[in-house]
């Protein structure tokens, strides 16, 4: 397996050997909620919904995209489509490029509502250019993570894109590292998602430049508490999911949702913004948890003081995260 490196910089990418014509392979990436409350840009938990990416080499020397699904009438149908160009990325990283490519795209993830449809979408082409690749240039586990959460910017949702599980997350100087944390098998995600999007961009904007020793103590102890309750003792969720650094600035970008966090909340259920919002995640525990969560959010929107469409997702945790395979048929 080959380290992650860079190309020459004077090298002109149409010098690079291509790799080979009429390769055919699928990648398959999990949904993800990233800081589950207190654990701001460093936890992420991998949900069972899918984005799935179908990648064909050609000797067009061009690149097409067809997409369906979740916001596929908003995207572009060339290299800038972010799989693509994650993928093209991979490929002139490793002094490699393309014939041609022709990319299907199935988008089950929500886009621009907190659970990781950019991350998802880097992950399958970072994973689709990477097999592309002669084996003995490939990228292995440890530097697909680096590459991939270089190009996201963070890894908490690329990490437990690629693992599964719930991802702890951390950066050393310029490195990005991640490691897999098992979680409870009583755990259920069920997701509050409004037909309101919002950008990561809008919803850091928001975010104050410092905060009080207080603040960052109190959210150091929950977010500790969270690894232990998410993996050990789900009885401690709630505690676990106070967050005190980055939801309240974040709730006038996204009012329905911190007015349905706070019913939950007040309800006794362990709910957060999930990622940059406005997806409202609620961890329950066991099936009538999950039940009660469901119908919880239900009431609450049904007041009237959450405007707008609600779908209530029931997933489960994804335990193996992405998946690479050759197609079939």
């Amino acid at each position: 397996m080959a380290g992650l490196h860079a190309a020459p910089a004077s090298s002109n990418v149409l010098d690079f050997p291509a790799v080979e014509a009429g390769q055919d392979v699928v990648v398959r990436v999990p949904a993800t909620s990233a800081n589950l409350g207190p654990g701001f840009d460093t936890l992420g938990l991998a949900l069972t919904l899918h984005d799935t990416v179908r990648v064909r080499t050609t000797t067009s020397g061009s690149t097409t995209v067809r997409a369906t699904g979740e916001g596929a009438d908003a995207l572009p149908t060339d290299e800038t489509h972010l799989v693509a160009s994650a993928l093209i990325s991979t490929l002139h990283r490793a002094g490699r490029r393309a014939p041609g490519l022709e990319l299907d795209t199935t988008n089950v993830i929500p886009h621009g509502r907190g659970m990781g449809s950019s991350a998802s979408a880097i992950v399958a082409g970072v994973l689709a250019g990477n097999a592309l690749l002669p084996v003995d240039e490939q990228l292995d586990a440890e530097h697909l993570l680096q590459w991939a959460a270089t190009i996201e910017g963070h890894p908490d949702n690329v990490a437990p894109a690629l693992m599964g599980a719930l991802a702890i997350s951390w950066e050393s100087g310029k490195a990005y590292h991640s490691t897999r944390v098992e979680v409870h098998p009583d755990i259920i995600p069920v997701l509050a998602v409004p037909d309101l999007a919002l950008s990561t961009e809008s919803a850091r904007a928001l975010l104050p430049p410092s905060v009080s020793h207080r603040s960052a103590a109190a959210n150091a102890g929950r977010a500790a508490l969270l690894v232990h309750a998410l993996g050990a003792d789900p009885s401690l969720l709630f505690p676990a999911t106070q967050d005190s650094l980055h939801q309240d600035y974040r709730a006038p970008a996204m009012l329905p949702s911190a007015t349905l966090l706070r019913g939950l909340r007040a309800a006794g259920f362990a709910s957060t913004i999930s990622g940059a919002g406005p997806s409202v995640l609620t961890l329950a525990v066991g099936e009538a948890g999950a039940r009660a969560a469901e119908d919880a959010v239900r009431a609450l929107v049904g007041q009237g003081d959450m405007p707008g469409i609600w779908r209530v997702l029931r997933l489960a945790v994804e335990r193996e995260g992405a998946k690479v395979g050759v197609h079939q048929g």
